[in-house]
């Protein structure tokens, strides 16, 4: 089986485990997205006018091309087994979702609010990619998982 892993700052090593989980016979590959959208300053686009853009997550804003090549290298040399690596550059959502169109299986780490469950537990990136994404998707968290006690209250 073709096995993706979505790499980003701060979830990585979450995803690295869940694919060690998985059997020796499958091809994995780690990707990185090097998205120069992602590099607007923090506030910059809060006075747009229009519908307004989430501002990146601090863990994955920022990430350059150089960055992106270390990222993959340390992920890489966590995983311990043989992998391939790419490096993409454009937008995350779109750039992970077209290379998911090559394998059966992707790993992602949820990307926004780790601290409750929930939908935002998404953040922008991984709610594109697992609407978007042509194989099967294993969604994890990459964190300790919230208690029940976190979801939110039913709408009046």
């Amino acid at each position: 089986m073709r096995v993706l892993l979505w790499i980003a700052p701060g979830t990585w090593p979450a995803v690295v485990d869940a694919a060690r989980e998985r059997p020796e016979s499958d091809v994995i590959t780690l990707i990185v997205a090097d998205d120069p959208s992602d590099s607007v300053p923090t506030g910059a686009l809060g006075g747009l006018i229009g519908r307004h853009r989430r501002e990146p997550e601090p863990e994955v804003a920022d990430l350059t091309a150089d960055e992106g090549r270390a990222l993959l290298e340390q992920a890489a040399s966590a995983l311990g087994r043989t992998c391939a690596t790419r490096l993409v550059s454009g937008p995350t959502e779109r750039v992970i979702t077209a290379a998911a169109a090559d394998a059966d299986w992707l790993i992602v780490a949820r990307d926004g609010d780790r601290a409750h469950l929930g939908p935002h537990s998404l953040g922008r990136h991984a709610r594109f990619i697992i609407d978007h994404a042509p194989c099967t998707v294993q969604l994890i968290w990459p964190d300790s998982i919230p208690d029940l006690g976190t979801i939110p209250p039913p709408p009046r």
